[in-house]
């Protein structure tokens, strides 16, 4: 199919190399390689940098002294949506020089990372019945041997070629006629692609499912919502659980040493309303911890007990080893949708500590458990209740960054509130319709990057944004956040302090997060905003 309008532009800086010599020879990624996460500068594998999800760069090249000096490299544009619509949320993958990013409407490209030349360009056509709630959007690849790996918004699951863009295999992962799709990147472990599902403002039953690397074959499928018998299944009412929602659409993370798979949950459907699914409506509003091999849960841990409020904990689980109360702990730690910043142990899923990381009115402590004590006269009603943090939560899917060594967590935090309001939905609705059971109105607020000690759950610094942003965060080794505002201006700010050493204006709001990757000797700061994909290098 023809590009849509897609051109590149080279701004600034001349970058060395040819096209068709990076084409020529694209490097095999093995699992070895996914283990080493950014330990090759010039590699950039999963949509998080690394299994533990941290978006933390070990590069130096850019350092607080320096950063003054960059500049766009190239810009790149997909020429797919605009405004608001034109959600460019992909984190490319980087080897060895080329670039490899999915786009709106099951688009995907390959890019030279030293000028923004497209190298190939794949679509898979869109159905004309399809039916999604947020957004046309794709978050990224996996990659491994050579081969790339991308759910589509019609809910397939497949593999194409690295080095042209051709299919390998394509695979259905349910019927998306039934109110079902995937926007999340997948996630490469061992011999396994895991891939995760969205359509929790559907009538549908979320699932995680592993498939075969090498011809799709799907291996295992853990379902959020558990069936009557089953664990859990107890805390849903008779025959709700085909249409209890909880779906997967964020990458999760995993721990080689324990073999543990971490992947958020969303929320229980419908929304905003839960008189016709009473009881906590188990594993929605989690993180649950998987066996990769097998797909069998070893535990979870419930956020948010009960939703109506929309907030999904679909979330970047963070894996991060720290000394708390003397001990080392093995810990996952999240800034949830719900306002509260987590700390488990990511053993066994027991609760460590938790405390509001923005705003809260609904709840403002936890028990010994990590069970949020509620708030009178907060849930949502006919006629409305205001309530702190909105729908879109403290933080959304909107991914951290956490710098072990200066034992700091870097978010776009929220500081939103708004009127929730809910009414009971249609009685006997089919499954795949969608049901919201309520709405909202009033939405406002403003935005803010803040750096919090997840040992003390103290906020170090923060930077206003004005309004509320979805920008993701990046750290680097030399002590250097990258994170952008409501209003498409990226900035430099000082890890330690604060404050904001560099901005630059792009052309667009920002949907995804930023990255950084060395290519042709350059370290290369990559930020989408709108439909632009932007480089950035000193110099």
């Amino acid at each position: 199919m023809a590009m849509k309008g897609l051109r590149h532009v080279i701004v600034g800086l001349a970058l060395a190399g040819t096209t068709v010599g990076l084409a020529q020879s694209p490097q095999q990624i093995n699992s070895k390689d996914l283990l080493n996460g950014l330990a090759n500068p010039a590699r950039w594998l999963t949509h998080s940098g690394d299994y533990a999800g941290t978006r933390h760069s070990p590069l130096t090249q850019i350092t607080p002294e320096n950063v003054g000096k960059l500049v766009p490299a190239w810009s790149f544009e997909t020429g797919l949506g605009f405004g608001r619509q034109a959600k460019f949320e992909a984190t490319p993958i980087a080897i060895d020089g080329i670039l490899y990013v999915t786009g709106l409407n099951n688009n995907a490209w390959a890019i030279d990372g030293r000028t923004g030349t497209p190298i190939w360009h794949y679509e898979r056509p869109l159905p004309p019945a399809l039916r999604v709630c947020c957004g046309m959007a794709n978050r990224g690849f996996a990659v491994h041997g050579g081969r790339l790996f991308m759910a589509t918004l019609d809910a397939h699951v497949m593999a194409l070629d690295l080095k042209t863009g051709k299919p390998v295999w394509d695979v259905p992962l349910i019927d998306y006629r039934l109110g079902y799709s995937a926007t999340a990147a997948p996630l490469v472990v061992k011999d396994k692609l895991i891939v995760g599902m969205a359509g929790g403002e559907f009538a549908t039953r979320g699932f995680l499912d592993a498939y075969s690397l090498t011809d799709g074959k799907r291996l295992w499928r853990f379902n959020t919502v558990p069936a009557p018998g089953e664990p859990g299944g107890d805390t849903w009412p008779a025959g709700h659980f085909e249409r209890g929602g909880g779906a997967t659409w964020i990458t999760g993370s995993y721990d080689p040493e324990l073999n543990l798979v971490y992947w958020g949950v969303g929320n229980p459907n419908p929304d905003f309303y839960g008189g016709n699914r009473k009881g906590d409506n188990l594993y929605t509003a989690s993180v649950v911890a998987l066996d990769p091999d097998t797909g069998k849960l070893r535990w979870h841990f419930q956020y948010t007990p009960h939703d109506e409020h929309d907030w999904d904990s679909n979330q970047i689980q963070v894996l991060a080893d720290l000394t708390i109360g003397g001990r080392p702990r093995k810990t996952l730690i999240t800034a949830n949708r719900n306002g509260f910043f987590y700390v488990l142990d990511r053993t066994n899923g027991a609760f460590i500590q938790a405390r509001p990381y923005v705003t809260t009115t609904w709840a403002t402590e936890v028990d010994a458990k990590g069970r949020p004590i509620e708030l009178p006269n907060q849930r949502p009603t006919p006629a409305g209740v205001r309530t702190c943090p909105d729908l879109a939560g403290g933080s959304s899917y909107t991914s951290p960054s956490f710098d072990a060594g200066r034992r700091l967590f870097f978010v776009s935090a929220r500081e939103t509130c708004q009127v929730f309001m809910s009414y009971p939905p249609p009685e006997n609705y089919q499954l795949g319709a969608m049901v919201m059971g309520g709405g909202s109105r009033n939405r406002g607020g403003t935005g803010v990057l803040r750096a919090l000690d997840p040992v003390t759950l103290q906020k170090k610094w923060e930077v206003p944004y004005g309004s509320p942003s979805y920008s993701g965060v990046l750290s680097t080794a030399t002590g250097l956040v990258f994170a952008g505002d409501d209003g498409g201006t990226l900035m430099g700010v000082h890890a330690d302090t604060g404050r904001v050493l560099w901005r630059h204006d792009l052309p667009g709001m920002f949907w995804g997060a930023p990255s950084t990757v060395m290519v042709n000797g350059r370290q290369l700061v990559l930020m989408a905003a709108g439909q632009t994909l932007t480089a950035f290098a000193l110099k």
